[in-house]
C-alpha cells in the first residue's frame, strides 16, 4: 500500500522522532528550565538527579509521556499536565521524595532499604496457596 509523503518528503506512516533524544537532554533543556520552584522546605532538588534511581524512573516516565502528548495537538499538553506532571512533580520534588536528603548544592546518597533474602522454596509454597486463576 502506498502512503502519501508529508511536506518534508517523509512517509506519513513513519513514527515521529522524539524532540529530545534521551531523558538527560529533556531534563537539562526542558524540565529544569521550565519547572522551577523555590527550593527548601516543601520542595527539594538534587543537581545530581541522575544518581537517584527513583528520580530517573519518574523523569523518564514524564519524558516519554511528554513526547507522546506533545503530538496529540489541541489538549495534549493540558492532559500531560493533569495526568502526569501534576501527579509526579509533588512526589519528585517533595520533602519525602527521592531528593529528601539533598539540597540543590549537595547530593547525599539515598538510603537503600534493607532486604532479607526469602527462604528457599518461598515462592513455590506461596503459589500453592493461590486460587487456580492466579497461579
Amino acid at each position: 500500500m502506498h502512503t502519501k509523503n508529508d511536506a518534508n518528503g517523509a512517509d506519513s506512516n513513519e513514527k515521529p522522532k522524539p524532540l529530545y533524544p534521551n531523558v538527560m537532554k529533556w531534563v537539562t533543556h526542558h524540565f529544569t528550565p521550565m519547572y522551577r520552584r523555590t527550593l527548601g522546605g516543601e520542595f527539594r532538588w538534587c543537581a545530581e538527579w541522575w544518581r537517584h534511581d527513583e528520580a530517573i524512573s519518574r523523569l523518564t516516565a514524564l519524558w516519554y509521556a511528554w513526547e507522546a502528548m506533545r503530538l496529540q495537538g489541541a489538549t495534549g499538553m493540558a492532559l500531560w499536565y493533569r495526568d502526569h506532571l501534576d501527579h509526579q512533580l509533588p512526589v519528585l520534588l517533595g520533602a519525602r521524595g527521592p531528593f529528601y536528603q539533598c539540597t540543590e548544592n549537595e547530593h547525599l546518597n539515598p538510603h537503600k532499604a534493607r532486604l532479607v533474602p526469602a527462604p528457599f522454596g518461598w515462592q513455590t509454597s506461596r503459589d500453592d496457596d493461590l486460587p487456580a486463576a492466579h497461579a
